[in-house]
């Protein structure tokens, strides 16, 4: 059941279960509702096939922490970073990945540390899939960038946001840190903002550059795959948002 919800997250795939239930409503001589069904799916997936839905609603997640550039963030005691590839680190949702281009969460870090705002790095993250957790992989490319192993600690265990925060907690508090430079993707900040500040700290917004900027070769009022494709990352950020909201995590 839970794998099935989270495949509907993605709108195609709604499209095609209220599809599905509609044809059953039909059958069973339901008209109205099979119509509805329907309807709502297509409607559905239409409109997170616009670029512009991407740009309004994954916009006012990006811009509620802007990012700012390395150069002007202020000092802190450590750099912790969330796990996650936001659309695989693209530089922008609408246009093809490179890795010329590409942005992930420690060049950020990277980029922090060797400016000295800090001089500690915490990576966070478990494995998402095989033996390697996401944690010693960014830790790894980390020192491959000249980062002294003695100034990266590993946080393996988390497997969601909240987690991540929950198991980052023991290593501040064990390590007498307060103040913090938070880098994730500028789309799934606000929630991670949101658990740290809700487990007493105040972190400082370290934001990835936004990814969600519609290129003047696209319409923004037209389908476009690559909208639909990357809707899914912004309505799981809102459906992260509410659950931890009505959980109490946030």
């Amino acid at each position: 059941m839970k794998s099935l919800l989270i495949s509907l997250i993605v709108p195609l795939n709604l499209c095609i279960f209220l599809v599905i239930v509609g044809a059953v409503l039909a059958l069973l001589r339901r008209k109205r509702l099979a119509l509805l069904s329907i309807i709502s799916g297509v409607a559905w997936t239409f409109i997170w096939s616009l670029p512009m839905t991407s740009y309004i609603a994954g916009g006012y997640l990006e811009n509620r922490y802007p990012h700012i550039p390395p150069a002007e963030m202020p000092t802190a005691q450590a750099i912790v970073v969330f796990g996650g590839s936001t659309a695989n680190n693209r530089a922008n949702w609408f246009e093809p990945y490179t890795k010329e281009t590409r942005h992930a969460r420690i060049d950020t870090a990277d980029d922090l540390f060797f400016m000295h705002k800090a001089p500690l790095i915490i990576v966070s993250g478990a494995a998402l899939e095989g033996e390697v957790s996401e944690a010693k992989g960014m830790s790894a490319q980390l020192q491959n960038r000249g980062i002294p192993k003695e100034n990266i600690i590993t946080e393996s265990q988390s497997t969601t946001t909240r987690e991540n925060a929950f198991y980052v907690d023991k290593i501040l508090k064990q390590k007498g840190i307060t103040d913090v430079l938070l880098v994730t993707s500028a789309l799934h900040m606000p929630r991670s903002m949101a658990v740290m500040q809700k487990l007493g700290y105040h972190p400082i917004a370290a934001a990835n550059p936004p990814q969600i900027v519609i290129p003047d070769n696209i319409q923004p009022y037209l389908p476009d795959d690559r909208a639909l494709e990357a809707s899914r990352s912004i309505i799981k950020e809102y459906i992260g948002l509410l659950t931890y909201y009505l959980r109490g995590w946030i």
